[in-house]
């Protein structure tokens, strides 16, 4: 079996990282996002993860607001 990370393009892996830093990402919520990037560049038709597929695959994380 091919590791999940294997399918991410170098753009599309940046961009999870630096999402990861910023907010925080734990390796459960990282790897979330990767399956659910994965499953959205399948209905795309797509062999790789690209960047856009991860782009879509984070705003579907729930946001948390506090209060400032």
């Amino acid at each position: 079996m091919r590791s999940k990370l294997s399918h991410l393009e170098p753009a599309a892996k940046d961009m999870l990282d630096a999402a990861a830093e910023k907010f925080g990402l734990s390796a459960r919520a990282y790897m979330r996002c990767v399956k659910l990037a994965r499953t959205i560049a399948d209905l795309d038709d797509s062999d790789t993860i690209q960047p856009q597929h991860v782009a879509e695959a984070l705003q579907y994380r729930p946001h948390q607001f506090h209060d400032a």
